[in-house]
């Protein structure tokens, strides 16, 4: 009786609820830094080494790979993937070396990691939806290749990832190995786009994009984190909030500059120095409503930076005001 009253995204997925129970015990005061327990829990982590104030990183109540990264991502055609995905679903859409691939956000909302190989580069395709950070990174670090997972914590509400070679932990919003032998190593990030699968389709008629994993039970297309982007706040506390704005607005952010997503409907193209910002209607979020083919359209996002060359795609996410606040706190945000 009492799972009948459960919201139906509770409901669907067991571990949905187990995420929300361990949010809610987070309402209390937050039990940050343990280093005691992680030296037991991570005996191969050097400890001493950090980047970070450790008192940042707490548990967001699940432990390592939890959330399982996709090690072996099964790849297909298109022609596969219309049965399964609304044309305005978004996908992240990453080329490399003339090789084109989409990964689904209904898919990467349960596993945040894709560990995979596009046009012969290691790549590691991410996610983090308490954040809508979609970031993909080079996965080559000097002579080794890294393979990632969660570590089940998080600093300011953004994913903390570790490798599984050296076990440092890495800021998936930065890229930045943040504890651990790599501490201060910065990956490689790759330019991508989030963008509507049907346009994804029409662009790139030959391309492939992740399948939905075997052997995982997960309710792909449902969503976890049932208005999420519609609350007042994240999830968890202990985050520095901006001033002047909403915590859970979209931003658009660019390095250290950020543009609002209601300034950017509003006006459909911005212009800033060498970078241009377009908008328009036909994607849905993915942290809306349960069902995120029913979810509301926030619309698609493209920046492009002027070069000699042409119209390239620049390094870009959108993310909510409060992580960009937090993770760039002397930045530029343009409302």
């Amino acid at each position: 009786m009492i799972i009948a009253r459960l919201p139906l995204f509770l409901r669907v997925n067991m571990f949905a609820f187990l995420f929300v129970i361990a949010a809610m015990a987070f309402a209390v005061p937050v039990a940050f830094a343990d280093v005691d327990q992680w030296e037991k829990d991570w005996p191969r982590t050097d400890f001493s080494r950090n980047g970070v104030e450790l008192d940042e990183i707490f548990s967001g109540g699940i432990g390592r790979d939890v959330i399982p990264a996709i090690d072996t991502p099964t790849i297909g055609s298109l022609a596969v993937a219309r049965d399964t995905h609304d044309m305005r679903e978004p996908m992240i859409r990453v080329t490399v070396n003339g090789q084109t691939r989409a990964y689904p956000l209904s898919v990467l909302i349960w596993h945040e990691i894709v560990n995979d190989e596009l046009g012969g580069v290691p790549i590691a395709v991410t996610f983090c939806p308490l954040c809508n950070t979609a970031i993909v990174f080079d996965r080559r670090v000097d002579d080794q290749v890294l393979d990632f997972g969660t570590t089940g914590n998080l600093r300011f509400s953004g994913l903390v990832m570790y490798d599984r070679q050296t076990e440092s932990w890495w800021q998936q919003f930065t890229g930045e190995g943040i504890v651990g032998s790599l501490t201060g190593t910065q990956l490689t990030i790759i330019p991508s786009r989030v963008e509507p699968f049907g346009r994804f389709a029409a662009a790139f008629p030959d391309a492939d994009i992740l399948q939905r994993p075997p052997g995982f039970p997960r309710n792909y297309g449902v969503n976890p984190y049932d208005s999420y982007d519609s609350g007042d706040a994240p999830l968890f506390p202990g985050i520095p909030l901006p001033d002047g704005i909403a915590p859970m607005a979209y931003v658009v952010a660019v390095g250290g500059q950020a543009w609002t997503l209601d300034r950017l409907k509003a006006e459909k193209r911005i212009e800033a120095g060498d970078l241009i910002l377009t908008w328009e209607p036909g994607q849905l979020s993915v942290l809306d409503i349960a069902y995120i083919k029913e979810g509301r359209d926030i619309g698609y996002v493209t920046v492009q930076r002027k070069t000699p060359a042409g119209l390239q795609d620049a390094i870009h996410d959108m993310t909510f005001a409060f992580a960009f606040n937090a993770f760039n706190p002397d930045g530029t945000l343009h409302k």
